[in-house]
């Protein structure tokens, strides 16, 4: 289905008829009547960031994507600041709102948002791969078809080592230190420590989806301007 159809479906109010969700889906779906534990978030430091793109490496050795598929990035740019022009290592991803646009137009419930962290998820087994959630979403680039299931993924905080204890690949291999993963519900976590102690700002924050990637070091300016995920494979001036 192209974009335009897509959009008009949406616009419409369309009704979508399908089979009933998956039996995993369910289970899952089930799962999140739960109340929340907790809220899993990340912290980018861009003052640390040297755009080395390890993290970038490391997330599709993780998750087994093909190399021009990516669930995360570094957008580097050249921007100017008081008359001195300087380079913007912004790395970016799925940002884990807390009122995400997407699970609202999954017709299937294949991405939901899971009550026990926080994170916006993609189940491959019962998405159509319609694109409705690529479309909505305003981050763009952040979610791509899988050409291995099919089906759209996208950034997920490395749920399969999170859950385990571990961090997100990226953040385990940032050279420079500058993601930092943890629990906001958690006052001594790190993620927590470091709003408390600098000011960070979200993408796009004027879109209320509440976002869950903080960036420490990014201007006012910056954090209102719309950027592609897919921008990041060239640089850019």
């Amino acid at each position: 289905m192209d974009r335009r159809k897509a959009i008009k479906l949406l616009a419409g109010g369309t009704t979508v008829s399908l089979v009933s969700a998956s039996p995993v889906i369910a289970s899952v779906v089930a799962s999140n009547s739960e109340q929340e534990n907790k809220k899993l978030a990340m912290v980018i430091d861009l003052r640390r960031c040297n755009g080395c793109k390890a993290c970038v490496t490391a997330c599709g050795h993780e998750n087994g994507n093909e190399p021009d598929e990516h669930r995360t990035q570094v957008l580097q740019s050249s921007t100017e600041i008081n008359g001195k022009e300087y380079v913007l290592n912004l790395p970016l991803l799925c940002n884990q709102c807390d009122n995400p646009v997407c699970t609202k137009v999954c017709p299937t419930g294949a991405t939901f948002k899971r009550k026990e962290d926080g994170i916006v998820v993609v189940d491959s087994t019962g998405c159509i791969d319609c694109n409705f959630c690529v479309y909505t979403c305003p981050y763009d680039g952040v979610r791509f078809t899988n050409s291995k299931t099919g089906t759209v993924d996208k950034c997920n905080f490395c749920i399969q080592r999170t859950s385990k204890g571990f961090l997100p690949a990226c953040v385990e291999t940032c050279t420079g230190g500058a993601r930092v993963f943890g629990d906001l519900k958690d006052p001594d976590s790190d993620v927590s420590k470091l709003l408390k102690k600098h000011e960070a700002l979200v993408l796009q924050s004027d879109k209320n989806t509440q976002p869950n990637v903080y960036y420490i070091g990014l201007t006012d300016t910056e954090s209102d301007q719309p950027y592609n995920l897919n921008s990041a494979l060239t640089w850019q001036r």
